[in-house]
């Protein structure tokens, strides 16, 4: 057993070694082996500090020490759930994972982990040849809407900055991380607070997980799009169509990602049921990584012990929020569309976070009561309409953008100045309000200034905004039930971000695990 201590605080430039002696010497704690468990930097009030977790193991009768000491800073780590439960009824066909996204890399994964040898279906390419046809796009060259930012190996968020970060408990997160080390990530991860292994770094880490998958027995199959689904007795799932090519199976793990909207409407058509969903919609706001440092670090900006910051901020009236999302230090805005005549933003990092600018999205939600009738489908077609309307604002080339002080007093950028933007397919200087609905453009504005309040110079007029960022999470969710399975064809699983229970990496692998165990739990592997 272990005793975790949370919220040991130290000055940023102090030794590690001394976060463990006062851990100790705080709650009296003698014997057993201590180390760091998690560490992150708290840049708030003016001061840079180090808040560490400490992991303490073997200490005799830790039960009382943890009773004896009462703090909610003290606590057990929570154990890593048993071997999953099998189950004994034979399965006719190989289950089937659609997406290699990080919901249907780790479903796929852990299948093919305790011998169910999984069929795997992509409808992009292999992380080499889809990140060739990534590159291509951003230099000027034609989309591939089939291997391109959004899908392939890896998923979108294999070009997201490998960010781990997540808000959910739960001990299969230790799962993920030990796996992603285990293929090649970075063995600091274990330690973060907030995880990131980098772009450049997660793509090798995804091909190695494919390897491993196929040699277990699975198989992994690209260029291969689901086309269709079949139903058999009592509307039960009872093959798929890959490609036209018909699949027999009776479980499906369905991890589609966010942006596969042609599937939707297939699984729409087909009589699964899905329903609207909230998601967000804005821009990219780019400034100097050096004055965010300053912002956040003060006079310590640029010490070598510290890492480039990172912020979240978020600002909430009258029932709907704006919102930082995915920030990237030292990261770059990226041409994340998957449909021709179309702009849309992301924002990636690699591992070191050197790049010259930090960018994040600056984004107010959306509810489906904002969209047009249009049943479960009508997130799409607003998200689209954003999409276009970006596209013919830059004239079909690049993306449109606009300096913030330019946005913040309505008049449209007619030059840069200090802050370059780093969109790939280039920029066009301008005003964004045309490509955003108002009430989305009339929230950022509240929002930068509410941010510029707590974070003096984040509404400095050089900043940049290029838009729009629309693909902040899936606008549909196929809902599913308690048993992890579709409310309308039972062994359909719906997984992930695509499907609306996740959102970011760390979750959607989690979930990818979870119905991966569902599955496991009802049959007996091969």
């Amino acid at each position: 057993m272990s005793i975790l201590i949370s919220g040991v605080r130290l000055p940023f430039d102090r030794p590690e070694s001394e976060a463990i002696g006062l851990a100790r010497s705080q709650y009296g704690l003698q014997g057993g082996e201590a180390a760091i468990y998690r560490q992150s930097i708290d840049a708030r009030h003016g001061k840079v500090t180090k808040v560490y977790t400490i992991c303490v193991d073997g200490i005799d009768g830790e039960e009382a020490v943890v009773a004896q000491i009462a703090s909610p800073s003290v606590r057990w780590k929570a154990l890593l759930e048993a071997a999953p439960v099998f189950g004994d009824k034979p399965l006719p066909h190989r289950p089937v994972v659609i997406g290699t996204g990080p919901a249907g890399l780790f479903a796929a994964y852990t299948l093919a982990q305790y011998g169910y040898n999984p069929l795997v279906f992509e409808r992009g390419d292999e992380i080499g040849a889809r990140d060739g046809a990534v590159q291509a796009f951003f230099a000027g060259g034609a989309l591939d809407p089939e291997s391109n930012i959004q899908f392939g190996e890896g998923g979108a968020g294999a070009y997201s900055d490998g960010k781990l970060t997540t808000r959910i408990n739960d001990p299969l997160c230790e799962t993920v991380l030990q796996t992603f080390v285990g293929h090649g990530a970075p063995a600091e991860i274990l330690r973060q607070a907030k995880p990131h292994i980098g772009t450049d770094i997660l793509k090798d880490v995804v091909r190695s997980m494919r390897g491993r998958i196929a040699a277990l027995g699975g198989d992994v199959r690209f260029r291969a799009p689901l086309t269709a689904i079949e139903a058999g007795r009592n509307g039960a799932l009872a093959g798929i169509f890959v490609d036209g090519q018909h699949i027999a199976c009776e479980r499906a793990v369905l991890a589609i990602g966010h942006s596969a909207r042609d599937t939707f409407f297939m699984l729409r058509d087909a009589g699964v049921y899905l329903e609207p969903k909230p998601f967000s919609v804005g821009a990219r706001i780019e400034h100097l990584q050096a004055d965010v440092d300053r912002m956040l670090y003060g006079k310590f900006a640029g010490h070598p012990a510290l890492p480039p910051a990172e912020y979240t901020l978020s600002y909430r009236e009258g029932g709907r929020a704006c919102y930082s999302f995915c920030m990237c230090p030292g990261g770059h805005v990226v041409a994340a569309q998957s449909e021709p005549d179309t702009a849309v933003t992301n924002g990636m990092s690699y591992h070191a976070r050197d790049g010259r600018n930090a960018n994040a999205a600056i984004v107010v939600s959306v509810d489906p009561a904002d969209f047009a009738e249009g049943g479960a489908l009508a997130g799409i077609a607003f998200q689209r309409g954003i999409e276009g309307a970006a596209y013919r604002l830059a004239g079909g080339a690049g993306a449109p953008c606009q300096r913030v002080g330019d946005f913040l007093e309505g008049r449209p950028t007619t030059r840069l100045g200090g802050v370059l933007p780093t969109y790939p397919r280039g920029v066009v200087p301008g005003r964004i309000d045309p490509c955003l609905p108002a009430f989305i453009t009339e929230k950022m504005r509240t929002g930068l200034r509410a941010f510029d309040r707590r974070m003096h110079g984040f509404a400095a007029a050089d900043a940049v905004l290029t838009a729009p960022e629309t693909r902040t999470s899936s606008p549909v969710r196929i809902k599913r039930g308690e048993d992890l399975g579709s409310v309308s064809m039972p062994g359909l699983l719906p997984c992930g971000e695509g499907a609306g229970y996740a959102g970011g990496i760390m979750s959607a692998a989690v979930d990818g695990i979870r119905v991966a165990h569902r599955i496991m739990s009802e049959f007996a592997p091969f």
